[in-house]
């Protein structure tokens, strides 16, 4: 089955590490929100102080494309990002004809930050509160615990998914 899958939550929560392991266990291809903002210069157009809604839309158009021809092969897409407005989800969802599933991943401020310091690229203290304060306005999806390990969390999350051919 064909199918694209938001794995969301603040920054430091585990996203990344858990998308890429999720993808690894399904077979799936990672699509990375962050990463297309930064590479096609979305990041600077602000809104209420945060990356504006309509540079977000950009970037899941730049991803759709690609995406799309990906899912019609029947790989599965995880698409790992804060999806800190609730109408960048809306909007994600009605450019790929295919079944969504959403997992939001909690965790603690003070374990995000500790998380963010111990990175390779830190994004800072700040940053870190800012981006958690936003993206936790709105739950969507599946609630994950991220503080439990990446395994966990993976078993937690096929749980609510279709079977994969591997």
């Amino acid at each position: 089955m064909s199918c694209f899958i938001i794995v969301r939550g603040p920054l430091g929560c585990g996203k990344s590490t858990i998308a890429v392991a999720l993808a690894h266990k399904i077979h799936g291809h990672v699509f990375s929100i962050d990463d297309i903002l930064e590479k096609h210069g979305l990041v600077h157009e602000k809104e209420a102080g945060y990356i504006s809604q309509q540079s977000f839309f950009r970037a899941n158009e730049i991803a759709a494309r690609t995406a799309e021809k990906t899912l019609k092969n029947r790989t599965p897409i995880i698409f790992d990002g804060n999806f800190y407005w609730r109408s960048q989800i809306e909007n994600l969802e009605q450019q790929l004809p295919f079944p969504l599933f959403i997992f939001t991943l909690n965790a603690p401020l003070k374990t995000c930050i500790e998380r963010d310091k111990n990175r390779k690229k830190t994004h800072g203290e700040m940053a870190t509160k800012v981006v958690y304060q936003k993206s936790t306005e709105f739950d969507a999806g599946i609630l994950i615990d991220a503080t439990q390990p990446v395994e966990k969390c993976i078993e937690e999350m096929l749980l609510h998914l279709p079977p994969f051919q591997n």
